[in-house]
């Protein structure tokens, strides 16, 4: 089974949860989501299945979109609502204004220190492990994208925002330097991810509906069009001769395709073959081969 499927992570579970269950449900055993999110957010989780589990490799540096509640008054040792509190709470003595000023300053390219409690390594462990035995844990800061930041609304301690940000950010750390930056302490109260680069929340589907489509057998109606993936790329449609040369590792001429160097090739309207690297001119190798059944069939006609 080669298919996308965006699945509305629900609070509380682990992405390798998420995967976990949806092996179960569909019956397959190659199941891997593109991109973890922490277990107290919600939203947006694509899974990939099958062979197309080799597309993570494209999706590695995606743009995500998050919207989210930050709780002003106080910090917590994981950035987030499941810590413990840090030093004594403070009044939030400050309007959406001087809030929206100060948030501004986050946008752009900026030096980010990753939170305690993350996947981070220090010397080969991850921090959270450091963290958890109370043992320091000293991250570098690194370079991340704030495309947008904005504070949607401010009322008492709880402050609504919206973000847009490159691959690599931590939310619960924009929380935490902003409380800092603002001088009452602050730490991300909830958070749920709207978009993974072409990947909206309207795309997602509850894990109680795959498995209520799955009993119904009408599970292949959830998953994404596979013409819809990757839109960066130009895409091609392969005649029987192609397709059987691409599945069989051979170059073939492409002259559609001239300048692109990394096409999708299909065979009909939905099955992605492959994906081909220009090698010279019009002439495309297959850089990853995704062995759907109707290729087999083309495969053997083409010998």
């Amino acid at each position: 089974m080669n298919a996308v499927l965006i699945v509305d992570k629900p609070q509380g579970f682990t992405s390798h949860d998420v995967v976990h269950r949806v092996r179960k449900i569909l019956g397959e055993r190659s199941v891997g989501h593109l991109g973890t999110l922490d277990p107290p957010a919600t939203g947006v989780l694509p899974l990939v299945t099958g062979s197309l589990t080799r597309l993570a490799q494209f999706y590695l540096h995606s743009e995500k979109s998050y919207e989210g509640i930050i709780r002003f008054g106080f910090a917590t040792d994981t950035y987030d609502g499941d810590g413990e509190p840090v030093g004594t709470a403070r009044p939030v003595e400050f309007g959406i204004d001087e809030l929206r000023r100060q948030a501004d300053r986050f946008v752009g390219s900026i030096q980010q220190l990753p939170p305690p409690f993350s996947a981070k390594k220090v010397d080969g462990t991850r921090a959270y492990k450091l963290a958890r035995k109370k043992q320091p844990v000293a991250l570098e800061p690194v370079t991340v994208e704030i495309k947008e930041f904005e504070i949607a609304s401010l009322e008492g301690h709880h402050a609504a925002f919206r973000a847009r940000v490159a691959s690599g950010t931590y939310m619960r750390s924009i929380a935490h330097d902003l409380g800092m930056q603002i001088g009452c302490g602050a730490h991300l109260a909830s958070l749920r991810r709207t978009a993974v680069a072409e990947f909206g929340i309207a795309d997602a589907h509850t894990l109680e509906e795959i498995e209520i489509a799955s009993r119904k057998g009408s599970v292949e109606d959830l998953f994404v069009h596979p013409r819809r993936l990757m839109p960066q790329f130009p895409s091609v449609v392969a005649t029987d001769e192609t397709a059987a040369m691409i599945v069989h590792g051979r170059a073939v001429n492409l002259p559609e395709m001239s300048r692109a160097p990394l096409v999708k090739v299909f065979y009909g309207q939905k099955s992605l073959i492959a994906m081909a690297t220009r090698i010279a001119g019009t002439l495309f190798h297959a850089r990853i081969v995704f062995l759907e059944p109707s290729a087999r069939e083309v495969a053997v006609r083409g010998r």
